[in-house]
């Protein structure tokens, strides 16, 4: 099988975390007999910089091609003017357009080696193991945007379908795991969650009888990620909130440089990122956690190469390197440490 795979680097700690994802999808897939082929592109403030649009035209007909994209982050001080026509941001959020990839799937499973890295107590995160599905393409995100000198607006919109789509693929998930559903909203107060809600309990009752579905409000949810974390299965919620709720999530693990990402669509293809930002105070030094990004690539070859013993491998080969005892900068706690490189030796080595 010959599959092309996009690579955009992006900004920050985006470069280094990519090439290290990148050597060890060659190792895997050519152990699998998969041809893999990569191209990389600009996309973010590296592409403003290069005189581009956040999302060049040729980065998004490369994505288009492709079988998968692999991204590692966008963005950083550098482009934050308020003021600024463009924003390294926009274009991620045109790549998910553009590719239709509407359902973020975000897993939370905090390695046993590494229960101490969290802020919380330990035997508050055994057996925590939460797949968090949140819908990327439409919300306040996509909405209609005013501005003026007193007054800014932010539209956020949802159509039925696009619940119905979302919450399908969070059923569908729940039916292979624990069976229960938590959909998160703010129905007490938002239209858009009334509607949100409407339309979760009858897909829920029409088309997943077997679920338990609860509905939580969004501040519930995010205590309750805290104080009762292994209680969730799935969570299923709209674009902000799902953005919020998984960088919290993200200190049940330890680091956000432990967590990845899939972005997927109704053909297969998908975006595969670390949930991590592109960390500019850090980039260049080579100390940033690739594990994210390791990840990610893992949930490239289940999900977009259908491959699930080369996903398998790649997790279990970050789970022996993290239960060999080496850490990157993030996880050391003033301890020693690994660089980025090093830590993709020691998982390429253990592949």
């Amino acid at each position: 099988m010959a599959a092309l795979i996009a690579v955009l680097p992006g900004d920050g700690i985006g470069p280094e975390v990519t090439r290290e994802a990148q050597r060890v999808l060659e190792v895997v897939g050519e152990r699998h007999g998969l041809e893999l082929t990569f191209e990389e592109a600009l996309i973010g403030g590296a592409a403003i910089d290069a005189g581009h649009p956040p999302l060049p035209a040729e980065t998004a007909e490369l994505c288009a091609r492709a079988a998968a994209v692999l991204l590692g982050a966008v963005g950083g001080p550098k482009w934050s003017d308020p003021g600024a026509a463009q924003r390294p941001e926009q274009g991620l959020l045109d790549l998910r357009a553009t590719l239709g990839v509407y359902a973020n799937l975000r897993p939370v499973r905090p390695h046993p080696a590494l229960l101490a890295a969290s802020p919380l107590r330990p035997e508050l995160l055994a057996d925590v193991d939460i797949m968090v599905v949140r819908e990327l393409t439409g919300g306040i995100y996509f909405g209609r945007k005013t501005r003026s000198e007193s007054v800014a607006t932010d539209e956020c919109r949802y159509a039925v379908e696009e619940i119905e789509r979302i919450v399908r693929m969070a059923g569908r998930l729940a039916q292979t795991r624990q069976r229960r559903l938590v959909s998160v909203d703010k129905a007490n107060v938002l239209e858009t969650s009334r509607l949100w809600r409407e339309v979760t309990t009858r897909v829920v009752a029409e088309e997943f009888p077997e679920l338990t579905l609860e509905h939580m409000l969004v501040d519930a949810a995010a205590m309750h990620l805290l104080s009762r974390p292994a209680s969730f299965d799935v969570i299923v919620t709209e674009n902000m909130f799902g953005d919020i709720l998984t960088d919290e999530a993200s200190m049940l693990a330890g680091s956000m440089g432990l967590l990845p990402s899939a972005s997927l669509g109704e053909d297969g293809r998908g975006l595969y990122e670390p949930i991590h930002g592109s960390a500019p105070d850090i980039a260049g030094q080579g100390i940033a956690n690739p594990c994210a990004t390791l990840l990610s690539a893992a949930l490239l070859m289940r999900h977009s190469l259908d491959c699930e013993p080369a996903a398998r491998e790649i997790e279990a080969a970050v789970s022996a390197v993290l239960d060999a005892g080496l850490r990157t900068a993030d996880l050391a706690r003033g301890g020693e440490s690994v660089g980025t490189r090093a830590f993709g030796d020691a998982v390429l080595a253990r592949l």
